[in-house]
């Protein structure tokens, strides 16, 4: 439950002139908010932009929501825990045409929202700070953990670019700006850290207008506790929210190349061919069945979970997908289906007549297994057909 702190009259007068939003998430700050309020109300005055400063405090128990009231912020009391339940409730309290969100640590320095709020009123839907060289930002000596600098952030906003298309150089900052027609047309969703990440890679799947502002990024202000991030731990969750967030590169891609693999070892391993003095035969075959069994059902995952995705809003709609359940009718995967269990229900019926004119005695596997592994494989996947296209014919309906 988000408890929030109702604008004065006075706010509520203004809410059609308010031009910027700052929002700062809190939990025990009481180290560095005053700064940081101080600091943002005074970017607003000396810029003259109309705007607000909100502390959206997530159950602080050290005073601080005393002392951002002091400096000239509205506090929002957020019951919900979490950093993105926390920036969520003091969205949803703002008054502003545009939202800066940074955190109230002190390590962003508010004096340069003007930059944020310039590129915003150029038409850019979000604009992301970036504190990294390779972005034109500054990182002072001691403000960011090596390993996160030249190794977590990097990689993970390489990743960003290549799989989402985002054009961001520190996907991690946490100071930036977004309208918020945007913000409303993402839905957001997660209740932690991944907030951020969230925003950039939605942002980046509806084709939203996206610039970046080199930023500095100095040391953590506070010092009565550490600073909330664990770098395996969040580190892990982004690269967990990355997969979840990409059917393709959690389960197309590596389908694809399983069933691949599947179909060379059948290619080399059902003639029993010999290469380079080794013969490819019956172990072969049931190698390959396994590759082809795991990347076929890693296929179905990832049209099941792209589905969801676009029935929960989480992604836009994919014409692709739109042309695959065109033709791809549920009547037409469950005959499909129905003609591979038919074939491989013809290969074992050859393997049990072979096993009768043996009079059901001894067989010769060599031979013997060339007609079953396939036979069995065929059934199997035919199987998975029928049940994935029941499955994901579900998951499309609610889609429609």
């Amino acid at each position: 439950m988000t408890v929030i702190t109702e604008p004065s009259p006075a706010a509520m007068a203004q809410v059609t002139s308010v031009e910027v939003s700052i929002v700062l998430p809190c939990l025990n700050e009481a180290d560095t908010v005053g700064a940081c309020v101080e600091k943002a109300v005074r970017a607003l005055r000396d810029a003259k932009i109309n705007g607000e400063v909100i502390v959206a405090d997530n159950g602080s128990t050290d005073g601080s929501q005393a002392i951002a009231a002091e400096q000239g912020a509205r506090v929002v009391d957020i019951a919900s825990r979490g950093y993105g339940e926390a920036l969520k409730g003091g969205i949803a309290a703002s008054l502003g045409q545009f939202i800066i969100m940074a955190d109230a640590d002190d390590s962003y320095d508010l004096l340069e929202v003007p930059k944020f709020v310039e590129r915003l009123r150029e038409g850019f839907d979000l604009v992301q700070g970036c504190r990294l060289p390779s972005g034109g930002g500054h990182v002072e000596p001691g403000a960011m953990p090596l390993l996160h600098r030249w190794c977590g952030n990097p990689a993970f906003s390489l990743l960003a670019r290549w799989w989402f298309h985002a054009p961001v150089n520190d996907i991690y900052c946490g100071m930036r700006g977004f309208t918020r027609e945007l913000y409303q047309r993402l839905e957001m969703r997660c209740p932690g850290m991944e907030f951020a990440t969230e925003m950039i890679l939605k942002a980046s799947r509806r084709d939203a207008r996206m610039s970046e502002v080199p930023i500095t990024l100095h040391p953590d202000g506070r010092k009565s506790h550490p600073p909330h991030l664990k770098t395996f731990r969040d580190g892990w969750r982004t690269l967990r929210f990355f997969l979840m967030f990409t059917p393709r590169w959690m389960f197309l891609e590596p389908g694809r190349l399983l069933i691949l693999l599947g179909l060379i070892g059948y290619a080399i391993a059902l003639p029993g061919l010999r290469i380079a003095g080794i013969h490819f035969s019956s172990h072969t075959l049931l190698v390959a069945t396994l590759f082809m069994l795991c990347g076929y059902q890693s296929v179905i995952f990832a049209i099941a979970v792209k589905t969801y995705a676009i029935t929960q809003n989480l992604v836009p709609e994919d014409e692709r997908l739109d042309r695959l359940f065109r033709h791809a009718t549920l009547e037409r995967v469950i005959s499909f289906g129905a003609l591979m269990i038919l074939a491989g229900g013809v290969l074992l019926a050859i393997a049990l007549n072979h096993w009768r004119l043996a009079h059901f005695g001894d067989l010769d596997y060599e031979h013997s297994m060339r007609w079953v592994i396939p036979g069995t494989a065929l059934v199997a996947l035919g199987v998975q057909t029928i049940f994935a296209g029941f499955f994901v014919g579900i998951l499309n309906f609610f889609r429609r």
